[in-house]
């Protein structure tokens, strides 16, 4: 079974537990001017698992490209879900891929007015 070239792990800081049940796009433009445009397409969508994980949110046979990527969170669904309000009602986080590898992994530490990123691998 393969995985998905591009993965992320949703942590919420504040339970100190995975965060389940969060909605996650990916979009792709072919350059940082298309997507500054809104020359974007979602390429794929999914949602954490009980250990906040999104494995399969692009086919493990999608081939990445050199351009920009977008992950975004919705994070207001996500906390809707535990009864609570957020600041941040959903997370972009947009990278550039000039030459692709095979495995780009984006987590996200959340709360629920924060929250950090890395290129986490």
């Amino acid at each position: 079974m393969g995985v998905s070239p591009i993965t992320s792990h949703v942590l919420d800081a504040a339970r100190g537990s995975p965060a389940q049940g969060v909605p996650i796009t990916i979009s792709y433009a072919p350059s940082s001017q298309a997507a500054s445009a809104g020359q974007n397409a979602v390429i794929g969508r999914g949602v954490t698992n009980n250990d906040g994980r999104c494995p399969s949110l692009l086919s493990p046979d999608y081939e990445l490209k050199a351009g920009v990527y977008t992950v975004r969170f919705d994070t207001k669904t996500y906390f809707a879900l535990h009864g609570e309000k957020s600041f941040y009602p959903f997370v972009d986080v947009t990278f550039e891929i000039e030459k692709a590898a095979p495995h780009y992994h984006i987590p996200l530490n959340l709360a629920p007015f924060s929250y950090t990123t890395y290129r986490g691998s």
